[in-house]
């Protein structure tokens, strides 16, 4: 009996496969996202995506960049939902490619809703997350089990400049529970952060700041939560970079990364 609600079976149209295209470097894909991606009749591209990997569709694929940038003009989640369920209504195979995962900030949780609305099913391939590629840059873990009992991640984005994050208790629940935090999208607002975050931290905290994850122009610093801003200042980081902060971070001097160190 053919199943009519499954994407690979549904002969009366195509197909949406939403797949994490992970920090950027090409080689840390999946192979089925790999094979996705070699199958696209269309793809809709988020800005962080690498050209390494938009060249991996088909020369028939067509590419629409859909992407969405803090602080600059962004296409409308409802537009870009809208395209793929016109794309799979006119039996095309939808490729919606994501950077790193699709499911951790990256709103692929609003478009599956939006296809189901419409019958159609998704089909998720997980990517690699920045956060986790930023830190195993460095190769630290973020559960060291001397240093951290769990792991955080969280975005420093205010949804329409409202905040939603009570970072003080935040701090003091990753002090208590010896907890890592991975913050995305937090450059951005990283005085506030800083100064809300030491309310439940110690100053001595280390922090680490990693910009382009995975890439060749990766760039790094580590520095003290007292020091946060200072350091992202001076070393003149930008986004996307990933924040990273606790205690997971302790022996990097001592390993001797080629990090920019901040006394």
């Amino acid at each position: 009996m053919t199943n009519h609600n499954s994407p690979m079976t549904d002969t009366a149209r195509g197909r949406c496969t939403l797949v994490g295209a992970g920090p950027g470097d090409p080689e840390l894909l999946t192979l089925k996202a790999i094979k996705a991606i070699a199958k696209a009749d269309l793809l809709l591209i988020d800005d962080l995506v690498s050209q390494a990997i938009i060249d991996m569709a088909p020369p028939s694929a067509r590419v629409i960049h859909v992407g969405k940038r803090g602080g600059c003009k962004s296409t409308p989640q409802d537009f870009i939902q809208k395209l793929i369920i016109s794309a799979v209504q006119d039996r095309q195979n939808v490729v919606r490619l994501k950077g790193g995962d699709p499911f951790i900030f990256g709103r692929g949780g609003e478009e599956v809703e939006a296809l189901k609305a419409e019958g159609i099913m998704v089909e998720v391939i997980n990517g690699i997350t920045a956060g986790l590629a930023a830190i195993s840059s460095l190769n630290v873990s973020l559960t060291h089990r001397d240093h951290a009992h769990g792991v955080i991640f969280i975005t420093g984005h205010n949804q329409k400049g409202i905040q939603v994050i009570d970072w003080k208790e935040l701090a003091q629940t990753a002090h208590r529970a010896r907890l890592t935090l991975i913050i995305y999208m937090g450059v951005s607002s990283v005085y506030k952060l800083q100064s809300e975050l030491l309310f439940g931290l110690p100053a001595h905290t280390p922090v680490a700041i990693i910009e382009n994850a995975s890439l060749p122009n990766q760039r790094h610093a580590i520095s003290k939560l007292e020091k946060l801003s200072a350091t992202i200042e001076r070393e003149n980081l930008r986004s996307p970079s990933i924040i990273v902060v606790g205690d997971v971070l302790t022996g990097l001097k001592e390993i001797g990364l080629p990090a920019i160190l901040a006394a």
